[in-house]
């Protein structure tokens, strides 16, 4: 038994009327502005998520002169 079989995808009067709510609440003049500002929001997140996956390899070298450095045995003469 379906739950939510009440609510399934809306149909095409759904959408057309959504959007013309959306036009009446905006204005034709604000809707390129949202749509650009939410385009570049979501080319930063995937350029943050690309950059989160990559490895770090600027702190690993500095992280690994730091470790040489320490691990440089001092002689007594």
């Amino acid at each position: 038994m379906h739950t939510l079989g009440f609510m399934g995808m809306p149909g095409q009067t759904e959408i057309i009327l959504i959007i013309f709510i959306i036009l009446l609440l905006f204005g034709a003049k604000k809707l390129p502005e949202l749509s650009r500002s939410i385009g570049k929001s979501l080319s930063e997140f995937k350029k943050g998520q690309k950059e989160g996956s990559e490895p770090d390899l600027e702190g690993d070298e500095a992280a690994k002169k730091n470790l040489d450095s320490k691990e440089e045995p001092a002689t007594k003469e």
